[in-house]
């Protein structure tokens, strides 16, 4: 009995390990072949968001997912169709939501960020070509503060001017100057970096209107007059938790960022393609942006 006892627990020993081992060397399926991304520059995207990446297939009605990810570390490998992946001409990645399905999980949302062509070879240079060039992107910011002004046009400044920030050349009227392409699936959208991260002036996609913030009653602005036909925000009311109002524009990192729309965090993306600092005078002064574009996401991909 006891032999019985041992030979059976030799034998189950046996079948455990050789399991173990099979699932351990599992043999990649035959009509599949590696994808591997090489990027720099991604950052983690919010809450219910993922980066999916897609190859481009002549013959096939849709772009092909290669799969989503939300780590951003890299290299990352992922299992594609071999025969889709050998034909691909393209690779695009884009920003989605989790979770998709139907209609909406069989392509990408508007929301493309890289691409990149394969042309006769197997690796692709990804760039930001699906969101635009910017490589002439400039304009320039001033400090007013007129929502809060007795009389439109500023007749009667309440000397507040240092509490906002507005997008263009100040003037009777002032004009808008900002460069940067339009955009599909993206909005623009201004910052002001305080001592408590950066708040923002709002949405946009016209250079030369009120922006998405504005009329709104939960932004910052004062109601006594609505601000210019630019993009930009007063800091009166509403103050973030941490901020206090009114805040004070002088010396502060001034930034416009290209953000998702839908949005996928309150917190600015990663592309930043405009940075300047005020300077201590307010309107008529105006400030340059710098074009930077050194942190833009790049990398390559290799079949």
């Amino acid at each position: 009995m006891f032999k019985k006892l041992i030979i059976g627990i030799l034998v189950t020993s046996v079948i455990v390990v050789s399991c173990s081992d099979d699932d351990d060397t599992l043999p990649v399926p035959a009509n599949t072949a590696n994808l591997t991304l090489n990027l720099s520059g991604l950052e983690p995207l919010g809450t219910g968001y993922v980066y999916e990446g897609w190859i481009i297939v002549p013959g096939e009605t849709l772009p092909v997912s290669t799969g989503t990810f939300t780590n951003v570390t890299f290299p990352q490998t992922f299992s594609v169709d071999n025969t889709q992946l050998a034909a691909a001409t393209a690779f695009v990645l884009s920003v989605e939501p989790a979770g998709e399905t139907g209609d909406a999980a069989l392509m990408p949302a508007a929301t493309k960020l890289l691409r990149g062509e394969f042309g006769t070879g197997n690796t692709a240079t990804v760039g930001l070509a699906p969101v635009g060039d910017f490589t002439d992107a400039a304009g320039t910011f001033f400090l007013r503060a007129p929502t809060d002004e007795d009389v439109p046009g500023g007749a009667m400044n309440n000397g507040n001017d240092q509490y906002g920030v507005w997008f263009g050349l100040p003037g009777m009227p002032p004009m808008p100057n900002l460069t940067l392409p339009s955009l599909t699936g993206w909005k623009y959208e201004g910052w002001v970096v305080t001592d408590n991260g950066p708040i923002s002036t709002g949405t946009f996609t016209s250079f030369d209107a009120r922006d998405d913030n504005a009329g709104d009653p939960n932004g910052f602005s004062e109601t006594v007059f609505d601000g210019p036909p630019l993009p930009g925000e007063d800091f009166f009311r509403n103050a973030p938790d941490g901020v206090t109002f009114p805040l004070d524009v002088r010396n502060r990192t001034v930034v416009i960022s290209v953000e998702p729309d839908p949005d996928d965090s309150p917190a600015p993306f990663v592309l930043k393609p405009l940075i300047g600092v005020a300077g201590m005078d307010t309107a008529p002064e105006s400030y340059n942006f710098e074009l930077k574009t050194d942190a833009f996401p790049t990398g390559n991909v290799t079949r």
